[in-house]
């Protein structure tokens, strides 16, 4: 699976995951979307399931501001647009906090969902923080993973008392 990003470089470069997984191989920075890239988009009406893997071949996530999110959403991108379901953040900025997390940790969750469990390892470990993502999200993301439908989804995040 290919890891790709589309910075728009509205955070403080020091703190930017989506630069990191760059700068380390992890990831490659794009200019532009193709319409076979799977995008992940809070905003979107699907959520990521594990079948997805074999409709995509890349991730592609969006690295901007939270602040300027919903405007950039707005925007058309080509692709297959998803959603992940809700996760507790384990950045220190956010700390489990649903939904907020980092262009890293919405990849590795992804990833994850999809059954590439040793590639979400490998970009979540680039971060001192990262093992506590799998951490808050460890039963929740194998949940998630053998989903199957939305309603799955849903009735999962309800069982776990979190808002979608």
């Amino acid at each position: 699976m290919k890891i790709q990003v589309l910075m728009f470089e509205q955070d403080d470069p020091s703190k930017c995951t989506a630069a990191k997984l760059v700068k380390f191989g992890i990831a490659t920075r794009i200019k532009h979307l193709t319409g076979k890239d799977m995008i992940l988009n809070p905003f979107a009406k699907e959520f990521v399931l594990k079948n997805d893997r074999d409709l995509t071949g890349s991730i592609t996530a969006i690295d901007c501001s939270w602040e300027l999110a919903q405007g950039m959403f707005l925007k058309r991108f080509a692709g297959l647009s998803r959603k992940l379901p809700p996760l507790l953040a384990g950045n220190p900025v956010n700390y489990s906090k649903v939904g907020k997390l980092t262009t890293a940790e919405a990849i590795a969750g992804a990833l994850y969902i999809m059954d590439y469990k040793e590639l979400a390892d490998s970009v979540i470990d680039k971060f001192k923080w990262g093992h506590t993502f799998f951490d808050l999200n460890q039963y929740l993301l194998q949940d998630y993973l053998n989903a199957k439908t939305t309603e799955d989804v849903i009735k999962i995040a309800q069982e776990y008392c979190l808002e979608l």
